[in-house]
């Protein structure tokens, strides 16, 4: 068995390429200070390069990059450096030189296999309140959301034989478009139960998963929607670990029995007692803040674009970006297809512009940087919008808000057009299920062109300005 001086985990929500592009700078990172290190990821596939409990043991120090659940528990006595995702790309130098200079906490808590939830205080490591919900959050959208895509996408695809074709009393019936309009409906409905589900998970480990499911079936049932699943997801988690407490008195030889029958039948209890009594007020916000966006879609879409655009493109799979996607899934769920198309169109953009970027100013930019672009391209188009993050990491205060220019610009244009996109993920591979598809592809190719040209316009100013510096230095070197 091979011994790593460092072993580290990601994730992102999505699990498709923060996660791996975090594996790939924590791995750059290590092997320039010939330092060995083993990553695991947490991808939409599963867990790959698992850590075994062997190495776990071994390693000096353990770096936690990511948005979601990783079980952490699982480094109890370990050193550990805990960040969000994006740091882990964007810092990984600097993580891994903390990692080498002794630097983090100790993590203490209960071992990985264990039913038992873990409780406050049985983990000391110290991490933020506001990170935690969010982390709990985005381990809620990252189990959800291939029920969403997968589910979203038959839903559309049953009305390429017509928007009534489920209907066996309409002239459109087609029985094989029911069955898949039935199939993505079913797919659908499990997208609260699941979210608030995996809320209570990351929160209580396996005492919460059932107890989160119960609650959000509830929410899901009684019009609460995605605020109800968000609140029976918090309150399922921490009701366990409230039991956990309470019953920490009982003999070791009982800890079979709380997992199999006092925790499931007391939270499920507590939870749907409290569901269902805070239907109505829940109800009645979930579906202000519908309304809401539905009314602001069709009286002020460029204020929505605007607001969108911004979020999408502030900091491209943080926490602001997700804040505007969970949204959209969330609508998603409740039939409404047009908020998605714009959250759709400005997290496409920001790759895009950089492609145009290049493309207009190449001769400005790195050959690195060139072929960063290009491939951008085919980052961009399948709803990636990572790849992005390096250019605008580049010159931030700068590059953003031209990002956010463009961003903001595609998502108005979808929103006037009317643009329907039923499908979360997947870029332009959906085109095939979106209504006014070619006026989505067009409002995106209008906000990226005028996002990268304003990207390139940037790096023409700066490779100027630091011409002239070199000129200058040159100079005054000569007649010193």
């Amino acid at each position: 068995m091979t011994a790593y001086r460092l072993i580290a985990a990601t994730g992102c929500p999505t699990g498709i390429s923060h996660t791996y592009m975090a594996q790939a700078a924590l791995e750059q990172a290590a092997e320039d200070r010939n330092v060995s290190i083993k990553v695991e990821t947490h991808g939409q596939i599963g867990v790959e390069n698992e850590l075994t409990s062997e190495e776990i043991a071994a390693a000096e120090a353990v770096i936690i990059a990511a948005d979601k659940d990783v079980h952490a528990e699982r480094f109890a006595g370990k050193r550990v450096i805990s960040v969000s995702v994006g740091r882990g790309i964007k810092e990984a130098d600097q993580l891994i030189e903390q990692a080498l200079t002794g630097e983090g906490q100790i993590m203490t808590g209960s071992d990985a296999t264990s039913d038992q939830p873990v409780t406050v205080s049985d983990n000391k490591y110290e991490e933020s309140i506001g990170r935690q919900l969010y982390r709990h959050i985005m381990n809620g959208v990252s189990h959800m959301l291939p029920l969403v895509v997968g589910g979203g996408v038959l839903t559309a695809i049953s009305f390429l034989w017509g928007i009534y074709s489920a209907n066996p009393d309409n002239a459109q019936y087609n029985a094989f478009a029911a069955m898949l309009n039935q199939i993505g409906g079913v797919a659908m409905g499990l997208m609260v139960p699941v979210f608030s589900g995996y809320i209570a998970e990351s929160i209580a480990k396996r005492p919460g998963l059932i107890v989160g499911f119960v609650g959000g079936m509830i929410a899901a049932q009684t019009g609460s929607g995605f605020l109800g699943g968000i609140l029976s997801g918090f309150l399922s988690g921490y009701i366990i670990l409230a039991l956990g407490r309470l019953l920490k008195w009982l003999p070791k030889a009982f800890d079979g029995l709380k997992a199999i029958f006092l925790f499931p039948v007391l939270g499920i209890f507590i939870i749907g007692a409290i569901m269902y009594a805070t239907t109505g007020p829940v109800g009645a916000i979930n579906n202000a803040m519908t309304n809401f966006l539905v009314n602001a879609q069709e009286s002020s879409p460029f204020v929505l674009g605007i607001i969108v655009g911004c979020m999408s493109a502030f900091d491209m799979g943080g926490p602001v970006n997700k804040a505007a996607y969970v949204t959209g899934t969330a609508l998603l769920g409740q039939g409404n297809y047009t908020f998605m198309a714009g959250v759709s169109a400005a997290c496409i953009a920001p790759p895009l512009m950089t492609t145009i970027a290049v493309l207009l100013f190449g001769k400005y930019y790195t050959k690195e940087e060139r072929n960063a672009g290009y491939v951008n391209s085919i980052l961009g188009s399948t709803h990636i919008t990572e790849g992005a993050i390096p250019f605008a990491a580049v010159n931030p205060l700068w590059n953003i808000p031209a990002m956010m220019i463009g961003a903001s610009v595609a998502s108005i244009l979808t929103y006037i057009w009317k643009v329907e996109v039923p499908a979360p993920h997947g870029g332009f591979l959906v085109l095939p299920v979106v209504t006014h598809g070619l006026h989505w592809v067009i409002a995106i190719l209008i906000g990226s062109f005028i996002g990268g040209i304003l990207l390139g316009l940037i790096k023409k100013r700066d490779s100027q300005h630091e011409t002239k510096r070199t000129e200058t230095t040159k100079v005054g070197i000569l007649h010193g």
